[in-house]
């Protein structure tokens, strides 16, 4: 599980066996999850996150949409 990235607690990061579905990262803290796509940034799945949380996480994954799609597909060997 590549880490991308650490910002505010919240671990960004990649499962090494998802890249036949489109690219997305994953983000943890504490009991919480949650999954985005890079294409639009859009919430595919959540759990243990607050609304707060949520937006915050978004926020982050907008700043660094560039580096995050970068590492995706320096990792995975493919583009978006």
């Amino acid at each position: 599980m590549p880490t991308v990235f650490r910002i505010d607690g919240y671990r960004f990061f990649f499962w090494s066996n998802e890249n036949t579905e489109p690219p997305h990262v994953h983000v943890e803290k504490g009991g919480g999850h949650a999954k985005f796509w890079l294409k639009d940034g859009k919430l595919v799945s959540s759990s243990g996150f607050k609304p707060a949380d949520l937006r915050r996480i978004r926020a982050i994954l907008i700043e660094n949409m560039d580096t995050i799609s970068e590492q995706w597909n320096a990792y995975f060997g493919q583009s978006n």
